[in-house]
């Protein structure tokens, strides 16, 4: 059994709304957990950008997963991983959840779109969905394919994406409850939360809604608990600040005569060492070191 699964499951009934923030590699997913928050978001469009690559369905199920892995690895807060499509059919589904599942992932979440999918938020971005019946066969297929009960799959709802409104997110959502997903991530890309809280207000279902509020960043936690959000990821928002701190110390580098005009304006060494957990290292070296002297290896 996967403690970091049955901990996200049991988080999400008697925590009143779960924080997750979004990461990129290990060391973004440590400060995810170092600050607080219940779980991280390995998400697609972060991972993509760390290869400077689209999120557009370009990486491999196995070059996310890597990724994500090296998170779950640092980490012992649960993971969650934005695993897009779910990387094709019921049967690339089915091999997904298995290896996601036995590399420690707490939960999957996997969208109503067509593959090769565009990001959501994508400006003209091309926003296909399948049909009802052929997502609702991939969640049959996940739903299948766990071992613990406890491993999370999210149907990821993309109908107000798309265009097609209020009762067609609800239908969706309905269906793809009943075929067995663990949780609803219903997404908008309106600039208020007006649209989240009429599917929210409307919902009938059983399992959890989850949010992703990146286009409507005034929402307030209270007003999510509100309109019974259990989840809210704040999915890419570290990449962003990560991409906008480099790229401005890289500007002022460029144009400077030595790093002490600089330096000031970045972590220490001694910052990132704790991260690393040098200090530990050097620790378990002098336990080592005091055995090898009582075993005399060591004369003193």
């Amino acid at each position: 059994m996967n403690s970091n699964t049955d901990t996200l499951r049991l988080n999400l009934e008697d925590k009143p709304i779960l924080r997750v923030a979004g990461a990129f590699d290990a060391m973004s997913a440590k400060l995810v957990e170092l600050n607080g928050f219940d779980a991280i978001w390995a998400g697609s469009f972060a991972i993509s950008a760390t290869h400077a690559l689209p999120d557009a369905s370009i990486l491999s199920m196995t070059e996310f997963l890597t990724s994500t892995s090296n998170m779950v690895d640092a980490c012992s807060i649960p993971v969650i991983a934005d695993c897009d499509t779910g990387f094709g059919g019921p049967s690339n589904v089915s091999h997904m959840i298995k290896k996601y599942e036995n590399a420690g992932v707490a939960a999957v979440s996997i969208e109503d779109k067509v593959f090769p999918k565009q990001n959501s938020l994508l400006k003209n971005g091309k926003q296909d969905l399948l049909s009802e019946k052929d997502f609702v066969a991939k969640i049959i297929a996940a739903k299948n394919a766990k071992k613990n009960p406890s491993f999370m799959v999210i149907a990821r709802v993309e109908a107000l994406i798309a265009g097609l409104g209020i009762d067609e997110a609800l239908k969706r959502a309905t269906a793809y409850e009943e075929a067995g997903a663990d949780a609803i991530l219903i997404h908008s890309k309106q600039n208020t939360p007006d649209e989240l809280f009429d599917f929210c207000d409307k919902w009938n279902g059983k399992v959890p809604i989850v949010c992703i509020p990146t286009s409507y960043p005034s929402v307030t936690l209270n007003d999510l608990q509100n309109h019974k959000v259990k989840m809210v990821i704040y999915a890419n928002q570290s990449l962003r600040k990560a991409h906008w701190a480099m790229e401005n110390y890289l500007q002022k580098l460029s144009k400077v005569q030595s790093l002490s005009e600089i330096d000031s304006e970045m972590s220490t060494m001694e910052n990132i060492f704790h991260l690393q957990e040098m200090y530990t290292i050097k620790n378990q070296e002098l336990e080592i070191e005091d055995t090898l002297k009582k075993m005399g290896y060591i004369n003193e």
